[in-house]
């Protein structure tokens, strides 16, 4: 015997069958969100963005590389240049960088974006505080590298990093280009480089960035 309920306005009526001998059917529990997704950020994403920054920078060093209006320019202006790492729907690490058209960095960098230019500024990499220690920085690192080099027209990568932060980018096949124009309350940092044309894509687990700190937490300053 089939029994119909009144519905809600708009809704469609809901119908209940009884099982056949009383039992009723297994019910699969479907999976709507993946275990782990890469993909570039939308401003929707930006609260989350936000926090994760905040939360890693400023009991370090009391500011943040981006305000929460910066993160919202940059994911409005240049979405392609950011990429997120996020597990069943939850973002658990992230890049976020803009393009620039000068060799060096300076001081107008850290807040613009220059569409089309051969460069792109990586302004911060961050991982959520209960998933450092795990290699997610290394991993998003590389994939985000290889990720810009599908991008029309990116020749380079730029950052600015602390000193104790070189071995990490030096380790995934940054040089050094000496001291940094670029300083933030008193901070100083080093410019680093990527050189992404013509480099052969190195293999995540072909063991040439063995010189990677296992352990470190990577929150770019800048």
């Amino acid at each position: 015997m089939t029994q119909q309920f009144s519905a809600p306005p708009f809704l469609e009526p809901v119908f209940l069958k009884a099982p056949v001998g009383g039992v009723a059917p297994p019910r699969h529990r479907r999976h709507t969100l993946p275990a782990s997704e890469f993909r570039n950020l939308t401003p929707q994403d930006a609260i989350s963005v936000f926090e994760i920054e905040r939360e890693a920078f400023v009991s370090v060093s009391g500011e943040c590389p981006l305000t929460l209006d910066e993160v919202l320019n940059f994911l409005g202006w240049c979405p392609e240049l950011s990429l997120g790492w996020f597990e069943e729907g939850q973002l658990v690490a992230f890049i976020i960088g803009s393009g620039w058209d000068q060799e060096d960095l300076s001081q107008e960098a850290m807040t613009q974006h220059f569409p089309h230019s051969p460069a792109v500024h990586m302004h911060v990499l961050s991982v959520h505080r209960h998933c450092r220690q795990k290699g997610k920085g290394s991993m998003l690192l590389w994939r985000y590298l290889q990720h810009l080099r599908r991008v029309p027209g990116l020749r380079r990568a730029l950052l600015i990093c602390e000193d104790f932060l070189a071995p990490f980018y030096l380790g995934a096949g940054f040089r050094e280009k000496g001291p940094s124009a670029i300083s933030v309350s008193n901070m100083r940092f080093r410019e680093m480089e990527y050189l992404l044309a013509g480099q052969a894509h190195a293999r995540r687990n072909s063991g040439c960035w063995s010189a990677w700190p296992a352990d470190i937490s990577v929150e770019e300053e800048g």
